[in-house]
């Protein structure tokens, strides 16, 4: 029996998805209870948001009793399509790009450590949001105990090197060093070793040539482990960058995928914006009610190879159980075809969940 989700409490639960406190996830699960249709195909996920509304309450009030402490381990619960870190030597211009990409608003200025502590954004990407996470700098005698345990858990690292500095290059490669003793492990991820790529056609100061979208030499790919990353080179505008340029592609496009940008004048923010969604590797499934349109404001996001099933534990765990039959309109079927559990999904897809 279908539980017939409508698409007001659907709305509901992808704001909930995107809460950033325990208020505000409190607020979103009694709004989802309230208008979850209440018959006995919806019990399990009626006594569901009991227990989360239940624990939502005591964490809000653990908030209300207990003050921030220094040397708090932070944790930052992901939302939307995925979870960034955002790494770098002192200066690197860190919280200036999360403000160029996100709403978040942390402290700019032009001097080293003005991060103390980490701030979260989202960043819009067509009808999808990807979480970007500003840190502190990391050095070689400066190290925040809290974040190895970020890295580790986050789907991906954005690692930022200064172009604007002859030790830009060198910086980021202590970054590395440093992590690595802590057994955190930067690795290029799905794509590295491919190629190193200027995402815009621009001048750079100092070297008298244009970069241009998709240079770079193919090389063979090498296995690389721990958490993805890419490598963001900033303050292309500043004199001498084309050549620290030159020093970044040999020290890292064997491991990273390489960006070129400038935040401070915002270019290459665009391309940027879309490398770091697709660098997710995830695709946007789309559901609907029968009889009724698609739900196209908000879609579950997955990882590619995905299949229905999988996807169907995402809208709720109970589905994956459950699920009996499913209709799809998208890629390599016919509108409303009938798939089976196993059925791969591809980015855009609309299913109708029967259970």
């Amino acid at each position: 029996m279908a539980a017939n989700l409508t698409p007001q409490y659907l709305e509901a639960e992808a704001e909930y998805k995107k809460a950033q406190t325990a208020e505000e996830r409190l607020a979103c699960l009694k709004k989802m209870y309230t208008l979850l249709p209440k018959h006995k195909a919806s019990e399990k996920m009626q006594a569901d948001l009991k227990t989360k509304i239940s624990e939502a309450k005591e964490a809000l009030d653990r908030e209300k009793k207990s003050p921030k402490k220094t040397g708090v381990s932070y944790k930052i619960p992901p939302q939307g399509a995925g979870q960034y870190v955002i790494l770098g030597a002192p200066n690197v211009g860190k919280s200036r790009l999360l403000t160029r990409l996100t709403r978040a608003a942390p402290e700019v200025a032009p001097y080293p450590f003005t991060t103390h502590e980490p701030h979260a954004g989202m960043m819009d990407w067509e009808d999808v949001r990807v979480q970007l996470i500003d840190t502190p700098p990391i050095t070689a005698d400066y190290l925040e105990g809290y974040l190895p345990g970020m890295i580790q858990s986050a789907d991906a690292a954005i690692l930022m090197v200064d172009l604007g500095d002859d030790d830009g290059p060198f910086a980021a490669e202590t970054v590395i060093e440093r992590l690595e003793k802590t057994k955190t492990q930067l690795g290029g991820g799905q794509g590295s070793g491919v190629r190193s790529i200027d995402p815009v056609s621009v001048p750079v100061s100092g070297s008298g040539r244009r970069q241009e979208h998709g240079q770079g030499n193919p090389i063979s790919p090498e296995p690389s482990q721990g958490t993805k990353t890419l490598l963001i080179c900033n303050k292309m505008d500043l004199p001498g960058a084309g050549d620290r340029l030159d020093i970044v592609r040999e020290m890292f496009a064997a491991r990273f995928p390489i960006h070129v940008i400038s935040a401070e004048h915002e270019t290459g923010l665009e391309e940027l914006r879309d490398a770091i969604y697709q660098y997710l590797n995830v695709i946007r499934v789309y559901t609907k009610q029968p009889g009724k349109p698609a739900d196209l404001s908000s879609p579950f996001t997955c990882p590619a190879g995905s299949t229905l099933v999988e996807m169907a534990a995402l809208v709720h765990r109970d589905f994956a159980a459950g699920l009996k039959s499913a209709r799809i309109w998208g890629t390599g079927v016919y509108d409303g075809q009938s798939i089976k559990r196993d059925h791969v999904l591809h980015d855009k897809d609309v299913v109708e969940l029967h259970l």
